[in-house]
């Protein structure tokens, strides 16, 4: 019976020691079950971000070939300000998206070579990534240096306009100062003055004078203007003199004009203006 008893006891701890290294293996394979899940999921993540980033660099060459026909097809003489802000805004924004791509790819080949995962495969792929990015980036670089020369060659262009509008502008004032000095020179020269007055308002005014043997002379020199009535040679043509009698008392050439009668009274008319103002811009002439 003792001896049933201890081959009993012997069995149970034979199978209790079985179980325990049983147990053991099975608590180690499950550790490196869970290891290979791991790493098969850090593959299958890398996979997945290289397939996302290969995507979006793809469709960014679709974005900076669109803005490339933008640029090529736009005539900036005729954008406004806000239309050119908004296409720099726009090759601004994809810069700063190619950025972000650069550093994710960066990351990402770190995570793959700390894991240990990083095939050759994987490296010829993310390769080929960073050196779409740089294309498209040099590509977007060259884009903003079209722009900023094209907006240099407008704004040297709207200085050439400007400097060009105020040649214009001065040498109109110069036109216009030259005009208006013509316009006064030839108004002053064809300036002339009438008076209409009585023997005796005309001596009065000491425009005549009496000489000896009864002769009567135009005194000639500064006259007091503001008794004489100012006219343009161009324009006078006839003096209405509002008298029977009338007499020219300066020296105006014979020929030059004539004194009709118009309803009883006297009018003088011009028929030579050059001929008849060519000795003097004075008229005089005396009513009774």
């Amino acid at each position: 019976m003792k001896k049933f008893a201890f081959i009993t006891l012997c069995a149970m701890c034979i199978a209790s020691i079985c179980t325990s290294c049983n147990n053991g293996k099975l608590q180690e394979a499950e550790n490196q079950n869970a290891a290979l899940s791991d790493s098969i999921a850090g593959i299958t993540a890398a996979q997945d971000s290289l397939i996302v980033l290969l995507t979006e660099v793809t469709n960014g060459v679709s974005q900076i070939k669109e803005m490339e026909k933008i640029i090529n097809s736009t005539d900036f003489n005729r954008e406004t300000p806000s239309q050119k802000e908004s296409i720099l805004s726009d090759m601004q924004l994809i810069a700063e998206t190619l950025k972000a791509r650069r550093e994710r790819i960066d990351e990402l080949e770190k995570k793959l070579k700390k894991s240990g995962n990083y095939s050759r495969q994987a490296e010829e792929s993310v390769k080929a990534l960073k050196n779409q990015v740089a294309q498209q980036a040099a590509e977007i670089e060259t884009l903003q240096a079209a722009l900023k020369d094209a907006n240099v060659k407008i704004e040297d262009l709207t200085n050439q306009v400007s400097n060009l509008n105020t040649t214009v502008e001065n040498v109109t004032s110069q036109r216009d100062a030259a005009e208006q000095e013509a316009v006064r020179i030839a108004n002053e020269l064809n300036t002339c003055y009438y008076v209409i007055g009585s023997n005796k308002e005309l001596k009065a005014n000491n425009i005549i004078q009496k000489k000896f043997l009864g002769k009567t002379k135009v005194m000639e020199g500064d006259y007091e203007l503001s008794y004489f009535t100012k006219a343009d040679k161009r324009s006078l043509t006839e003096i209405p003199l509002h008298s029977a009698k009338a007499k020219v008392m300066t020296k105006q050439p014979a020929g030059s004009y004539e004194i009709i009668d118009k309803d009883g009274v006297k009018t003088l008319r011009i028929t030579n203006a050059t001929k008849f103002w060519e000795l003097s811009n004075f008229l005089v002439i005396q009513i009774d």
